[in-house]
């Protein structure tokens, strides 16, 4: 008996492991993604609203689910360690931009200079702006959730999963629109893009709920974590 449960603890830490590096991984594509494709903005008509977006906050929201699941199920150190991660991640990312715009495209590349430029002309300001926002939103986020956690004793699963999203991610999305455009837009067009981003992810936030807490709860019952008990593998 004690040698299949300890086999059985084995293979949970195998899975514990091997989904951290999933969700740490998926964390890291959506945050260079949002960088990469900030650059474009666009409308997304819902019906009741058109938000006037970056094309990078898409993929935002998926950020800020990822690390309220880590949060939940690994715990704040581990979050943390994501988050550090995905900050070195974003700046090796604007040192290949950087040393790409170092070199002329030959002739007949299917992106010439002026292509490239265009692209990623002011990737430095929009990487730096995101940056500055990411290290407060996301350390906030992990910070906000745990903090409601301890208060309400593990219980009350959607107040720190919408709770501390919503507000990290005003905070995020005024920081990077700030450093972005101030001195570039006028007042009222810092302040619109400010309430069409920070809304449109406050929806993604409340939409993903649903997909929170049937992950939370798939995952807390697969590895027997009760009340407010974290993985300690």
């Amino acid at each position: 008996m004690q040698v299949t449960q300890t086999k059985m603890n084995r293979q949970k830490k195998k899975h514990a492991d091997a989904l951290y590096l999933l969700l740490a991984g998926l964390f890291i594509a959506a945050l260079v993604t949002c960088n990469l494709i900030a650059n474009k903005f666009i409308s997304v008509d819902l019906g009741f609203k058109t938000f006037i977006i970056s094309a990078g906050v898409l993929p935002y929201p998926i950020t800020f689910l990822i690390t309220d699941i880590l949060s939940e199920i690994y715990g704040r150190k581990k979050t943390s360690a994501v988050v550090y991660t995905g900050l070195v991640a974003s700046v090796f990312v604007l040192f290949i931009l950087f040393l790409g715009h170092q070199f002329h495209a030959i002739e007949g590349s299917p992106v010439n200079d002026l292509t490239y430029e265009t692209a990623f002309a002011n990737s430095w300001r929009i990487v730096a702006s995101s940056m500055i926002a990411y290290i407060f939103a996301q350390l906030i986020d992990v910070r906000v959730y745990h903090f409601w956690k301890k208060k309400t004793n593990g219980k009350h699963l959607w107040l720190r999963n919408n709770g501390s999203t919503i507000f990290s991610q005003l905070i995020d999305t005024s920081l990077v629109v700030l450093v972005l455009f101030i001195g570039v837009k006028t007042s009222d067009e810092i302040f619109a893009f400010i309430l069409d981003g920070w809304l449109f992810k406050a929806l993604a936030a409340l939409l993903d709920t649903p997909i929170f807490y049937l992950a939370v709860y798939g995952l807390r019952k697969y590895f027997g974590l009760k009340g407010n008990n974290e993985l300690n593998y």
